[in-house]
């Protein structure tokens, strides 16, 4: 058993890293906020969302057609606001979230990095629509930026179009666009599926209390994308599309949806989720917080003593742990316990 020390010391606080294996699984829900919003850096400096670990200011499917330069200037606003509240000591930069910008073309990261007075305050770009047709292009401008930049600058692609969905070539495009991001491992923290554009190619919609695993069409989709990447990079769960009804706060439905949805997402090898509410931030942080028995199997795993046995009985004794088969998931475990904690109704339970 692991001692109550070593689990006193897990924390669920937020807290940034520079360790990749360990940012790749720090983003928690990923909120998404149109860059048009006036109030971001007011609602990032006065932590008005305490959950939130990373932010997504989008610039494409956010914005309306020709309203581009004006959600260009109060990105720069927002980011000059930061930037002076840095500097200022109204804030650490340590505490702010993951900023990404969400870009609608590639040009768009130039122009995006060149107004904003401190680049440390950006973590990366997220590229909508990412399939064979654009992604050289993409990630060749994210290597350029990165070619001058101070600190790293990190990317997150979105599978979502229909050149990905088509099930006739789409062992063929998921397999040519890993390739061409394999160059490009170390800036790469997250493969993101657009379920939502899937759901519409098939005109589809899941209710409250389905789960995206209930569109064959759409998991058969998700599958695949996991099947070719997840040995590899993180894999991140779509949105969940439901949340906190300030009118009947008491109702949990979608609360209830979103849990069991987040447990079939780890079930099948995604990690993190979109966020779409502030309300949905604190469940999904907390559902990605490990089982105090799965964190204990982990260690024992990864800590393996026994010289003759590689096989042995888990810490609550009903089931069984092979250092050779569960060692992938052990590091997995205990990457999710440093950042997102053990669960503690569970450890007092043991204990």
């Amino acid at each position: 058993m692991v001692n109550r020390k070593t689990l006193d010391c897990i924390s669920k606080e937020f807290i940034r890293t520079e360790d990749f294996e360990k940012l790749k699984y720090s983003l928690g829900g990923i909120m998404y906020t149109p860059a048009h919003n006036s109030k971001i850096s007011d609602f990032l400096i006065r932590k008005k969302y305490p959950h939130l670990r990373s932010l997504a200011i989008c610039l494409e499917d956010a914005i309306a057609d020709g309203s581009e330069k004006e959600a260009m200037l109060n990105l720069q606003k927002n980011f000059d606001e930061l930037s002076d509240a840095v500097d200022a000591g109204i804030i650490s930069a340590e505490k702010l979230p993951y900023i990404f910008v969400r870009v609608k073309y590639h040009k768009q990261m130039e122009q995006v990095y060149s107004l904003i007075k401190k680049p440390e305050l950006l973590t990366g770009f997220i590229f909508p629509k990412f399939d064979i047709h654009n992604a050289q292009i993409f990630l060749k401008s994210l290597s350029d930026i990165n070619q001058s930049a101070d600190n790293i600058i990190y990317a997150m692609p979105i599978l979502e179009s229909t050149v990905v969905s088509d099930i006739r070539n789409r062992i063929f495009v998921l397999s040519e666009i890993k390739t061409m991001l394999d160059n490009y491992k170390k800036y790469i923290l997250n493969i993101r599926i657009g379920g939502n554009d899937f759901c519409n190619k098939f005109g589809v919609r899941r209710k409250i209390t389905d789960s995206i695993y209930d569109i064959h069409v759409v998991s058969g989709i998700i599958s695949d994308i996991v099947n070719i990447f997840s040995e590899e990079y993180v894999v991140s769960a779509p949105v969940w599309e439901y949340f906190e009804n300030a009118d009947d706060p008491s109702d949990t439905a979608w609360s209830d949806g979103l849990k069991n949805e987040i447990s079939k997402d780890i079930l099948n090898g995604l990690f993190g989720k979109t966020a779409v509410h502030p309300s949905q931030l604190a469940v999904i942080n907390s559902e990605l917080a490990v089982s105090y028995q799965d964190y204990n199997d982990a260690l024992g795993i990864l800590r393996w003593q026994d010289s003759d046995l590689a096989v042995s009985k888990s810490f609550s004794g009903n089931r069984m742990n092979e250092q050779k088969v569960h060692g992938n998931w052990a590091k997995k475990i205990l990457i999710r316990a440093s950042v997102y904690g053990v669960d503690d109704i569970e450890r007092k339970e043991y204990n």
